[in-house]
């Protein structure tokens, strides 16, 4: 028997499988495109169903035992669709631009504070409602015409199934669902316009949806008996692949994007997380929340300066057979740059929320080598995380260690730079992808491989190294850190 993930991401989508015992097995990979403009931001939800066929295809063929596949996706993102779930218009993006004027509309007749309050959201045109309201108001003949709005969770499960269901985590992708009550908010559907027929139902993250449909087992080659389950917003994935179930330990997605989740016990009764824009979300464990700290840009900036700047260093490394990474970082001396990079290439997320903040590079001199900015990039990423922590703890938000995913976890250099500036332990997992191992986790727990997390964590979650922060080197970064939370107010006037 066969356990897998299918990560639904912004740019491809992977199914991963898993024996029941835990082991990883294989993967499959398919990409798709997305259309990027100054002013529109789309994907065409038509390619993301492809894309899952394509790489489930790839997967039942090798292993006909697949007994379960548990969906997660990335969040916002929303399609509209007629009765078959066939996508009517391309999708928006969290980026786009469009929704903004509706956001503040909204804002007016409800009140920031409150929509906050319901939601555990900052008010934001990257969330879904206010774009659903830009598609009635200027594509009125879309918005008449469809029958379902679905994010990519929902949607994929609708087309394997046939049952429409939405988990918690990415409702609250929305910012239409009540955070409280666990049901979508009535008071925003009313005032935003949009019919909350249209939805679907809110349902527990890891909520079985049924088995497959006969056209997509023979489409597909899975068993017909094979159960699908809507599990997460990515993030939240990773957390629980990352065995993340208490506030001592938080989540340090180290991937294109850099991610910090932490796990409360409560909504905060201050007002920290609602000023820093820090998102509230029901956790798998009832009662729990998580939040998520995070920048645009994480391992994206760093390969953005090699792809770009380390031309050189990249044909070297591939003439000798290696690793671009490697050839940077050998003799590099563990010191920090000086250098202050501020990470907002793709616009600033928490605290600022500022999508039209722009990236800095600050200290350069002549003497400045391709190693010294590339290690400056892994700086730059990790003060911007500082600065989150520092207003997670105002918040009474102070997990003592992370657990590190993602391909920057494989990066020594950087982990051991992240426990110096945040000065606590870092933990780094034996499989770098956290989400899939997440997903195949709550996956095995609803076929009953697993009796429940903890039994699943102990069979899938393995962590591996730890690094701990040096206090010497602490005190060296801190000097520059203090220079690096000047540098966004300096330079956002001039951007």
């Amino acid at each position: 028997m066969k356990i897998a993930g299918l990560d639904i991401g912004t740019t491809g989508c992977k199914l991963t499988v898993f024996d029941e015992t835990g082991k990883y097995l294989d993967k499959a990979y398919g990409e798709y495109q997305v259309s990027r403009h100054k002013s529109e931001h789309e994907i065409n939800a038509g390619l993301i169903r492809d894309g899952v066929m394509e790489v489930i295809r790839a997967m039942a063929e090798k292993y006909g035992d697949i007994a379960g596949i548990g969906v997660t996706s990335f969040g916002e993102t929303f399609v509209c669709t007629d009765e078959e779930g066939n996508p009517l218009l391309d999708s928006l993006l969290y980026t786009d631009p469009r929704g903004a004027i509706e956001c503040e509309e909204l804002v007016e007749k409800l009140g920031r504070h409150n929509l906050a309050e319901i939601t555990g959201l900052n008010p934001h045109c990257m969330y879904g409602i206010s774009k659903m309201m830009w598609i009635k108001k200027h594509r009125p003949e879309v918005y008449h015409h469809t029958k379902y709005i679905f994010q990519m969770e929902d949607f994929v499960v609708f087309l394997l199934t046939g049952k429409r269901q939405i988990d918690y985590s990415l409702a609250t992708r929305t910012m239409a669902f009540d955070i409280r009550t666990l049901q979508w908010s009535e008071p925003i559907f009313r005032a935003a316009g949009i019919d909350m027929k249209r939805m679907s139902p809110v349902v527990p993250t890891g909520t079985t949806a049924g088995t497959v449909k006969r056209e997509i087992s023979l489409a597909t080659g899975l068993r017909e008996d094979t159960k699908i389950i809507s599990i997460s917003q990515d993030q939240m994935s990773a957390a629980i692949g990352a065995g993340v179930f208490h506030k001592d330990v938080a989540a340090d997605g180290a991937g294109t994007v850099e991610c910090i989740t932490p796990v409360l016990d409560k909504i905060p009764d201050n007002d920290v997380l609602y000023q820093g824009s820090y998102a509230v979300v029901p956790y798998i464990i009832p009662g729990k929340y998580v939040c998520y700290a995070f920048s645009f840009t994480g391992g994206a900036l760093v390969k953005w300066n090699i792809d770009n700047f380390c031309k050189l260093e990249k044909l070297q490394a591939k003439e000798q057979g290696r690793n671009v990474y490697s050839l940077l970082e050998e003799n590099l001396p563990d010191e920090p740059t000086g250098l202050l990079v501020l990470p907002h290439f793709a616009g600033a997320a928490t605290p600022y929320m500022d999508s039209d903040s722009k990236g800095a590079i600050l200290g350069l001199t002549v003497s400045n080598t391709a190693p010294e900015l590339h290690r400056a990039m892994m700086e730059g990423v990790t003060y911007e995380m500082m600065v989150n922590m520092e207003h997670l703890r105002k918040a009474g938000i102070a997990p003592k260690s992370l657990r590190a995913t993602g391909g920057g976890a494989n990066n020594r250099i950087w982990m051991q730079m992240k426990a110096d500036v945040l000065n606590i332990p870092i933990i780094t997992l034996a499989s770098e992808e956290a989400g899939t191992v997440g997903s195949a986790m709550l996956t095995g727990i609803a076929i009953g491989v697993y009796r429940d997390l903890a039994d699943a964590a102990d069979h899938m979650v393995q962590t591996v190294d730890t690094y701990r922060p040096r206090p010497e080197y602490h005190e060296k970064y801190m000097a520059i850190y203090e220079r690096y939370k000047k540098v966004y107010d300096a330079v956002r006037p001039l951007c």
